[in-house]
């Protein structure tokens, strides 16, 4: 399948801090591939080099089959960036927003009218469309920041932590938008701090620590390198008592509990399966990151 993205050996530093070290990974055509990483882990500086804001001090980037350092211009005609916060005018109404990007973007008076009015729908904004944006919720002002990256479809959509800030339903919300995108063939780049998110969004995860890759693959195999699922015993309090590994098969389930019974142990038994954040937590502790290099 051919790459939307394809990175190799890429670095930056700002002074004498490595922010980005060494970076090698690729991103299928249609894929939903998630860049997770704790604070300064240079997940942003790794975006901002794909969308041609930075240049790397070495290796290098391709997005769409083309150079972010020696070709940007063919780059940014494929790609749309969405960044932490929402680039919108407050003073003007939502489909005055649309209206503009699309004018800068080329088209003329009446196809602007007219993209602005398909994308006000897709995005779910037509009861909003006639109000200044100042007036917008969190999740509104992100389905129009979504919109406007819309005016000309792209190639590779990024977002840089889009759903920060926002509550439950308004990200649960934002996450249905991002799987409708996605099925359509636009490849979407993700970063984020909400685990859940990645794990509910994306084909494939990389985990960032010190500016390197410290873990890559599908959530349910990142999942499957922690181990099997663990039954736990809590007291009536719910504090937990005991926890006893197990390979997730339904004989080593049954050993556990037998092991219980043979114990005299009471309380309540829970199943608990290995998550995102067991994963997050394993590959970025500095021990393991440095283990792995």
């Amino acid at each position: 399948m051919a790459q939307a993205i394809e990175v190799r050996g890429l670095r930056k530093a700002f002074g004498r801090k490595r922010v980005v070290d060494d970076l090698d990974f690729s991103v299928s055509r249609g894929e939903v591939f998630a860049l997770l990483g704790p604070n300064g882990a240079g997940k942003t500086t790794t975006i901002s080099i794909l969308t041609t804001l930075t240049t790397a001090d070495a290796g290098t980037a391709h997005v769409a089959g083309f150079d972010t350092k020696t070709q940007p211009s063919e780059v940014q005609r494929r790609i749309s960036l969405t960044g932490q916060s929402a680039a919108v005018d407050d003073a003007l109404t939502g489909m005055e927003n649309v209206v503009m990007f699309a004018r800068l973007s080329g088209l003329s008076r009446a196809d602007s009218a007219r993209r602005a009015a398909e994308l006000i729908a897709r995005f779910d904004l037509m009861e909003s469309s006639t109000r200044v944006v100042r007036t917008f919720s969190g999740g509104m002002r992100r389905r129009l920041d979504l919109a406007v990256s819309f005016v000309v479809t792209p190639e590779v959509l990024f977002l840089d932590e889009p759903t920060t800030g926002l509550d439950t339903r308004s990200r649960r919300d934002l996450w249905d938008l991002i799987r409708t995108i996605a099925a359509a063939g636009t490849t979407v780049f993700l970063t984020t701090q909400y685990l859940e998110e990645a794990d509910q969004l994306a084909d494939r995860i990389a985990v960032l620590h010190d500016g390197r890759i410290a873990a890559l693959g599908t959530p349910t195999e990142l999942k499957s390198r922690i181990g099997g699922d663990t039954v736990e015993l809590h007291d009536r309090e719910g504090n937990l008592v005991r926890e006893i590994p197990t390979d997730g098969g339904v004989a080593d389930l049954r050993r556990a509990l037998d092991q219980l019974d043979q114990d005299g142990e009471d309380g309540v038994v829970t199943l608990r399966r290995p998550t995102l954040d067991d994963v997050f937590l394993a590959v970025t502790t500095s021990s393991v990151s440095e283990e792995r290099a």
